[in-house]
């Protein structure tokens, strides 16, 4: 199943920036690993306002909560809002329509 997520990522505010520095890297790698085990298939990063970290993300998992373990395993984690959008294909879908 995929599912589209919105993640906000707020650093608490005295973080020290080796502490925000590190825990980015360790996220790179994790995102890496995630996308090829299948689960990251997409990620994007829309418009955000001065010192906000916004993702949207296309994931794929048995279900929810596979995901949501999928997500927890982040390193940015615990520094997140997440919102989760479960997907099902539409009959109108242009990538479902065989030659």
């Amino acid at each position: 199943m995929e599912f589209l997520t919105h993640l906000v990522t707020t650093v608490p505010d005295g973080t020290p920036d080796a502490t925000v520095d590190e825990t980015r890297s360790r996220e790179a790698i994790r995102a890496a690993e995630l996308a090829t085990e299948g689960h990251l298939l997409r990620l994007w990063k829309p418009p955000a306002a001065p010192g906000e970290w916004r993702s949207l993300g296309l994931w794929s998992a048995e279900n929810e909560s596979e995901l949501m373990g999928v997500l927890a395993s982040l390193p940015l984690h615990v520094w997140m809002t997440v919102e989760i959008i479960p997907l099902r294909p539409h009959p109108n879908d242009p990538a479902s329509k065989t030659s």
